[in-house]
């Protein structure tokens, strides 16, 4: 029996609403073994960042190194790597271990405005990381600061996911979450020639912490599984959407998606 493995490389939240704690939530409930290695530690809760505090650069690499020297994951996730000199790490033995399906996960701001990736490291996740995805998947915040545009409206999604794609990513999905503007949410993926559009309704909540781990996470663990990029977006866009939708309203800010609530809808459970 072939077990689909899937890698994250990003922070840990001690709260366990986004981070190496979503992503590996995300993985066990969508069937991937999930393994890790963790790049910083937040201090943080559901009312912000108290703190960030990195591992040490050969620590890093060792992570890389023992993952690399036993295991063969089917697809990997990038989140918070903090550091340029991290991002040119990452890079490094992505590919002396010869990893497939690279899941880029911008992740730039917390959701309460703290930064969580340093500005001279964004030049190096374009130039060094980004032409190895298979898909970067930023929302409408870090597509401007990938492509240095502004976006308003739909079609400046749209040519920032072109942008993302010239730069070396063999896909793009520009999340819409950050566009108030709509009772909808569009999120555009294009695949270098064709544009497919996922739509769902806006729940209103406070409740979305980590979304953008979360979403990035499930659609890891579909490529790990086999799954077409289009379909592996497909199955990640219903599982961020229930756990939205399913709130669990767990702390006083931004709380965490719930990440039982799609294979609960999956066996009929309330």
């Amino acid at each position: 029996m072939s077990i689909a493995q899937a890698l994250t490389i990003a922070g840990s939240d001690n709260g366990g609403g986004a981070g190496i704690q979503a992503d590996l939530k995300t993985f066990q409930e969508l069937g991937a073994y999930g393994m890790t290695v963790i790049t910083a530690i937040a201090a943080q809760n559901t009312t912000g960042v108290q703190g960030v505090f990195p591992i040490p650069y050969d620590g890093i690499a060792q992570q890389l190194d023992s993952t690399g020297e036993d295991f063969q994951p089917t697809a990997t996730k990038t989140g918070m790597l903090y550091s340029a000199e991290i991002i040119r790490l990452v890079a490094e033995k992505w590919q002396q271990y010869r990893w497939s399906n690279l899941v880029i996960d911008p992740v730039m701001v917390a959701k309460g405005g703290a930064p969580l990736l340093q500005q001279e490291a964004v030049k190096a996740l374009v130039t060094d990381l980004l032409p190895h995805a298979l898909i970067t998947t930023p929302n409408i915040p870090e597509a401007e600061l990938l492509t240095g545009m502004s976006i308003t409206n739909l079609s400046q999604r749209e040519e920032a996911a072109r942008r993302i794609v010239q730069m070396g990513s063999t896909y793009a999905l520009v999340k819409g979450g950050h566009d108030e503007g709509s009772g909808m949410i569009v999120d555009v993926l294009y695949d270098g020639q064709s544009f497919h559009y996922l739509e769902n309704v806006r729940v209103v909540t406070r409740h979305t912490h980590g979304t953008g781990c979360t979403y990035s996470a499930a659609i890891t663990a579909e490529l790990a599984k086999g799954s077409p990029v289009l379909a592996a977006v497909t199955t990640a866009r219903a599982f961020i959407q229930a756990a939205i939708e399913d709130e669990l309203g767990i702390g006083a800010g931004h709380g965490p998606t719930n990440h039982f609530a799609y294979q609960r809808r999956q066996r009929g459970e309330q």
